[in-house]
This record gives structure tokens, C-alpha cells and sequence, in this order.
């Protein structure tokens, strides 16, 4: 059975004179929707945690917005954002298709997608996106990567592994029904702590897609008052130190 976790926050007070828009949606706030991304998002022990999580906490706290955060599989999460309106999306990949998909506040942060294999397997070279064609690569179902490696030519059940989560496709990858992994640098890190097992289990072997950020996505139909506290808030953050304060946390 799928876990659904979710974490409510506690109304915060508004500065000065609110108009009717952002009145109106500080009421209502706003319910997010997340994936299990460690070290980024992810549920534990009931409750949504990480970097992003902890950061969307504290924009709240700032702009007087509640938020309720709910963990969800990365499928699910985007299409409940994707069809109702109050809703918000993280950790999203901002990229060209995505544009007019959402309204955007952010960054949250630089993402890095390397592509790794099994330090073990001697018998696998150095690929280059040419020559991937036949290897199985694991990726997470509906991910900004795999909708890129489709794009660079890779087909879904034939060199594409779809997942749910990186949890899987790691489980994959050690069992040896796959040759490479498509997956955050410090992702990959997290997810081997969590079975016992040395960074040096796994060799990056191609970076994949290292120029794109993460930014939190509100369904089309936000109000722009909403999105311009948000931002702000996160632009405040930013300033004084916190939000450094909390990246120091979990990016050492």
C-alpha cells in the first residue's frame, strides 16, 4: 500500500494590507505535492523531510501562507498538481516543455544527472550517448530525464528501465538487471547510505544533463499575487543567510 504523508503548517501573520487575490489564497493556501528524492524530498517516519521540504516550510512561514505537503509517487504528485488549482509541485525540473505547464518560484537548487554503473562491471566501458542504444538504463517514470533520454532517441522498454523511484532503480542496478543508472550525483550518495554501501560502489561513467535547476511549480491557474509572495519569501531567505544556513545542512 502506497504511503501517503502529509505535514500541515500553521498560519502565519501577514505584514500590511493584503489585496483580495492574495487574501483570498492565504486563506485557502496552498497543498503541495512531492516524491521521495532524498536528499532533496522524501517521507520518513510519517513525515516529509528534506532540503526542499524544509525550504518550502520557511516560505511559508515568511509570506503567512499554509502549506500542507503531501508524499506522493512522482506520477501521481504531478497530476494532482496538473489538475487542481491551489496546488504547487516540487522538486521540478524546469525545462522548455514544462514552461507554460506551471508558474514558476525558485530556484531551489542546481540538479546534476550522471549517468553510473557498477564500479564492478569491468566488462562495461565509458558509453557516449551514441552508443547507449541496447544497454538498460534505469530512470524514474515521467522524469525530466527520461522524457530527455527519449528525446536523445532511447525508447521506454527497450534501452529505458521506467521506475518509480531512485530506490528501485538502484535495487535494479545492484541485482544486475540493468548496465547503468541516470541519477542525481548526491542522490546516488544518500541512496547507498541507506543499504551500508561505499560511494565507491558505483562509477560515474557519462554527465548527463548538469545544466538544468529545480524550482517549485504552482499549477497555471495561481493567483500571481501568491507567486510573487512566494518568490519574495524565497528571495528573503536567500538574503539573510537561512537559506544557506539550511543547504549547508544537507549539501556538505
Amino acid at each position: 500500500m502506497q504511503r501517503r504523508t502529509v505535514i500541515s503548517l500553521g498560519t502565519g501573520l501577514c505584514v500590511g494590507m493584503a489585496l483580495g487575490g492574495a487574501r483570498a489564497s492565504q486563506e485557502l493556501g496552498l497543498q503541495a505535492f512531492t516524491e521521495n528524492l532524498p536528499p532533496l524530498n522524501y517521507a520518513e517516519g510519517g513525515e516529509a523531510k528534506g532540503f526542499s521540504t524544509e525550504l518550502l516550510q520557511m516560505m511559508g512561514q515568511q509570506a503567512g501562507i499554509p502549506i500542507t505537503i503531501e508524499v506522493l509517487p512522482w506520477v501521481r504528485a504531478m497530476q494532482q498538481v496538473q489538475d487542481r488549482p491551489g496546488t504547487l509541485l516540487f522538486s521540478l525540473t524546469r525545462t522548455p516543455e514544462r514552461e507554460t505547464q506551471f508558474k514558476w518560484v525558485g530556484p531551489i537548487s542546481s540538479r546534476r544527472i550522471v549517468l553510473f554503473k557498477l564500479a564492478a562491471r569491468k566488462d562495461l566501458g565509458t558509453p557516449h550517448l551514441q552508443r547507449l542504444a541496447g544497454a538498460k538504463i534505469g530512470v524514474v517514470r515521467e522524469s525530466a530525464t527520461a522524457r530527455q533520454m527519449q528525446a536523445d532517441g532511447l525508447s521506454p522498454g527497450q534501452e529505458l528501465d521506467l521506475a518509480l523511484d531512485d530506490t528501485n532503480n538502484l535495487r535494479k542496478l545492484l541485482a544486475g538487471r540493468m548496465e547503468y543508472m541516470a541519477m542525481l550525483d548526491w542522490a546516488a550518495a544518500w541512496q547507498l547510505q541507506q543499504v551500508g554501501l561505499p560511494y565507491s560502489t558505483l562509477q560515474p561513467v557519462l554527465d548527463y544533463d548538469v545544466d538544468r535547476s529545480y524550482w517549485f511549480g504552482l499549477n497555471p491557474r495561481a493567483d500571481e499575487s501568491l507567486v510573487r509572495r512566494l518568490q519574495a519569501a524565497l528571495d528573503s531567505l536567500r538574503r539573510d543567510g537561512r537559506y544557506e544556513r539550511l543547504r549547508q545542512r544537507y549539501f556538505r
